[in-house]
This record gives C-alpha cells, structure tokens and sequence, in this order.
C-alpha cells in the first residue's frame, strides 16, 4: 500500500515538473520572442533620432537655415538626402568615379585613418552589395550533390554556340563580402524565387531567418526544352 502511495506521489511530482517546465518554456519563449520583434524597431528609432538630431545640430546652425521658414525639425536629414544623390549623381558619371577612386587611394594611405577608412568601405560595401546583383540562383558548390546558394552578377554569351555563362558571387555566412566566385553555364544553374533582399537577409543571419517557400527549377534559356520544376519547399517552423 504504501509502495502504491509512493508511486502516485513520484508520478505527481513528475507531472507537477512537466507542468512547471512548460510553463515557464513558454514564458521565456514568448518573452525571447517578443524581444527579437521589438529589439530592431527600437534600435531603429534609436539610431533614426540620434542621425536626425545630429544632422540637425549641423544644418540648423548654419546662418541661411538660422531662423529662417525652413528651420524646422528633420531638415537636416533632408538636406544630408539631398547630398546624398548630388554625389550619387556625380559618382554615376567617369568623372566623378574617378575623383572618389583618387580620395579613396589618398585616404587608405593615411595611417590609422586608412585602417578606419578600409573597414568602413567593407561594411557599406557589403550592405550595398545587394544593388550590383541581379538574382538569385543555386549551383552545385563545393562538391556534386551539394548546392550553394550565389548571386548572379553578370552574363556572357558566346557567338559561336549560343551558350550563356553567368557570373555568380558565392557568399560566406555571415560576411558577404568575402565568397567565391564561379562561372557557370545558364542551363546549369538552379532558378529560385528567392528575392536579393531575401536571399541577404538569410546571409547575414547565418541560416536563421528563412523565406517562407523556396521554388528550385531548372529554366532553360533554349524555348523548346521543358521547364524542370524541381521542388517548393515550405519552411519548417519547429
């Protein structure tokens, strides 16, 4: 009998603790959850303002801003916009390219400022990468088999037998700005759905924020050969 009660009470105890481990799973769960969802926008806003409140301090102390109907908050972000495209303008022309590659050169030779400079080249690099490529596509990469994700970022046609080449940019998680390259012919390569943006976001993120469906087909370029679909799938929430 009292090997009985014993039981029931080891049993209870056991119960007891599963219920209490799952409660409290689910609350650092949804606490986690919540502070990933908000962690962003709130660093976000964070560094918004204080961009806001420095280009202000700079713009608004000018004389010709000073008092004037257009002293107002936030003009120093539009006028930091509006120099942004002048000089994305004037870099858009070989004139221009070349006056930046010549301050490039100047500034990277520069000790401890040339090292700051580097780096910081890298990362916006890196974060306007997205902008040179044109899709996304897999190819077999390292080994047959096995495919890697890359990014399209020119073509080549060969006059003699029609056969396009693509450029794709292979990239190592989660720096971007070092990869591979390879040069693969256009039948060979697997088409996705995947968007650039996308496809950057599950770079940087080292395989953890994931679309929610990826298409793989193999899209001829020649018209008459048959469209290879070879899969959707669905991502997998658990």
């Amino acid at each position: 009998m009292s090997s009985s009660k014993s039981s029931n009470a080891i049993a209870d105890s056991k119960e007891t603790d599963s219920v209490i481990k799952r409660i409290k799973d689910h609350i650092q769960g949804k606490t986690l959850g919540g502070l990933v969802a908000l962690v962003p926008l709130i660093v976000t806003a964070i560094v918004i303002g204080l961009i806001i409140g420095y280009a202000d301090g700079v713009v608004r102390q000018l004389p010709f801003v000073d008092g004037q109907p257009w002293d107002f908050y936030g003009i120093g972000l539009i006028v930091g916009a509006v120099i942004f495209y002048i000089v994305g303008m004037l870099t858009s022309v070989r004139p221009g390219r070349k006056t930046i590659d010549l301050m490039t050169t100047v500034v990277s030779n520069i000790p401890v400022v040339g090292t700051v400079y580097g780096a910081t080249l890298q990362a916006t690099t890196s974060l306007s990468a997205h902008y040179h490529f044109t899709r996304v596509v897999f190819v077999e990469w390292p080994r047959e088999g096995m495919i890697a994700m890359g990014f399209v970022t020119g073509r080549a046609r060969s006059s003699e037998t029609g056969d396009t080449l693509v450029v794709v940019y292979i990239p190592t998680v989660p720096n971007p700005t070092s990869g591979n390259m390879a040069l693969v012919i256009e039948d060979d390569v697997v088409e996705t759905d995947i968007s650039v943006e996308d496809a950057m976001k599950l770079v940087f993120s080292g395989g953890i924020v994931l679309p929610e469906a990826v298409s793989l087909a193999r899209v001829p370029r020649e018209q008459q050969k048959d469209f290879e679909l070879i899969g959707r799938f669905q991502t997998d929430s658990e």
